[in-house]
């Protein structure tokens, strides 16, 4: 073991956790030109393998938190690949004991943004730098390129910004998928985000798949060639791509299709939640994003399913007339769907933005989704254009590219719903996605009845559209109507 006191400061760069994630991040910087990566790992054994397994990576071994830092030239920039939580608190207090101001420490992982909110104010007050940065892509995204959003203080950006370009994603216009979103928990508030689009349009592609098995009879191998071709289109993503090969994996124990065999209960990690519960705060109808987690939910209650399964449903069995016309709708519903849930998603952070004081360049949140991150697709170029054009498009899907892609695919879309609902096949991220599409192009919703309401039992007050000012309805007696302000 290498005294603290005589380690050379050699390396540039430094990675704490040494599990999965933490092991290929450390590898891909590692393997681009200019960067020297320190390794320390609580259990030791993690840094000796990693270091007897990678001799081309040259890493420079650490086995204290005090060595670590002496490895480390000025600013010493450390980024933290472990748990979120408790664990993540422990690694940065050890950290701010060792590192001096001006010093950088990068959380990696998947933290709620508020909590990186605390830990940057916290760490503010020692002179040390804190960033919360965003990273998509999985294992494979930490080892050849991931999209990564950091936030955290300008002052970091200018050591960090070359590091973390170094080892992005590249999209196919050769731009890095890094950029620097925003001040303290902006990185992880738009990494949250992502991970909720994410949801939606996993249960999205989930529903397109269900309903084309049960409404053709084709098998899984036959609907991953339709999977394929469409990848070939407006709906080419990473997404569809491994739908693809998911649906053609044969299980080598049964010889049956590897989705049949799969239990059909879907695990989450927070992020879905998390973005669910973000936008409920915010006011922001996220509502296909929720209906996906929600179907998570469901599908993991056995035993409720289980009861559920004694209910009645339609008489007649689905069977569609033109397969090949069905296969259509449903593609072109499933991109309408995905426009929804875009759309909802840029809007909640937009809304944080605003709430939290950041200034998030939407245009630009797009472009580095393009590539590195699971959501990565084509269709993001057309995201990009649509706010490089108008930053301040109040609506995505109003932009024009989205509005005639909506206008084409709504008749389609319209006749998906009703079949999935007059078959009895559950389609809640089609169903609600188009709900809010006929929502928010409403020229008048029922909320005028539960403003009513909400005067009649609770005295809330409410808004007339002839008059300004705020009114109160006195529903005892004879009803009169009173201007009254708004208290509640």
């Amino acid at each position: 073991m290498t005294d603290a006191s005589t380690a050379p400061a050699v390396a540039n760069i430094g990675v704490v956790g040494l599990a999965v994630m933490g092991s290929n991040l450390a590898r891909n910087l590692a393997s681009r030109e200019g960067n020297t990566v320190a390794v320390f790992n609580r259990s030791r054994d993690k840094t000796d393998l990693l270091v007897s397994e990678h001799p081309e990576a040259e890493f420079v071994p650490a086995y204290s938190y005090e060595e670590f830092a002496a490895t480390l030239a000025k600013p010493r920039t450390a980024i933290i690949m472990v748990k979120a939580g408790a664990a993540t608190d422990a690694v940065i207090t050890a950290l701010t004991e060792v590192f001096e101001p001006g010093d950088i420490i990068v959380d990696g992982g998947n933290a709620l943004f508020t909590d990186t909110i605390r830990r940057e104010k916290a760490v503010r007050e020692t002179g040390i730098n804190f960033v919360g940065a965003g990273i998509s892509g999985g294992e494979e995204g930490a080892l050849t390129g991931p999209s990564i959003m950091p936030g955290g203080p300008d002052e970091s950006w200018v050591t960090l910004g070359p590091i973390l370009r170094s080892i992005a994603a590249v999209a196919p216009d050769g731009e890095p998928c890094v950029t620097h979103v925003g001040h303290d928990g902006a990185g992880h508030f738009v990494k949250m985000v992502h991970n909720g689009i994410e949801y939606a349009d996993m249960q999205l592609i989930a529903e397109a798949y269900d309903l084309i098995r049960r409404g053709t009879g084709k098998t899984p191998a036959e609907i991953a060639d339709v999977f394929a071709e469409w990848n070939t289109g407006e709906l080419e993503s990473y997404l569809i791509e491994i739908t693809a090969e998911v649906l053609r994996q044969v299980d080598a124990a049964t010889g049956q299709p590897l989705v049949d065999v799969i239990l059909d209960q879907a695990g989450a990690k927070g992020t879905g939640a998390w973005t669910v519960q973000t936008a409920l705060s915010l006011g922001v109808p996220v509502s296909g994003i929720a209906e996906a987690t929600f179907a998570r939910s469901l599908s993991s209650r056995p035993d409720q399913r289980a009861a559920g399964a004694a209910l009645p449903g339609p008489d007649e069995e689905f069977e569609v007339a033109d397969a090949d016309a069905f296969i259509e709708d449903v593609r072109q519903a499933l991109f309408a769907s995905k426009i929804v849930a875009y759309s909802q998603g840029f809007d909640e952070i937009r809304a944080g933005a605003e709430q939290y004081g950041w200034s998030i360049d939407l245009a630009a949140i797009s472009k580095i989704w393009r590539a590195g991150c699971i959501i990565r697709a084509q269709f993001l170029n057309r995201i990009a254009d649509a706010y490089g054009e108008a930053p301040d498009q109040p609506l995505l899907m109003a932009a024009p590219y989205f509005a005639d892609a909506l206008s084409r695919g709504q008749a389609a879309w319209r006749r998906v719903v009703v079949a999935a609902a007059q078959a009895g096949i559950p389609s809640p991220a089609f169903s609600s996605s188009l709900a809010y599409y006929d929502g928010i192009r409403a020229e008048r919703l029922p909320a005028a009845l539960v403003q009513g309401q909400r005067d009649f039992f609770g005295a809330h007050t409410y808004k007339r559209i002839d008059k300004p000012g705020t009114f109160h309805t006195l529903w005892s007696g004879d009803r009169t109507e009173v201007e009254a302000e708004d208290t509640h």
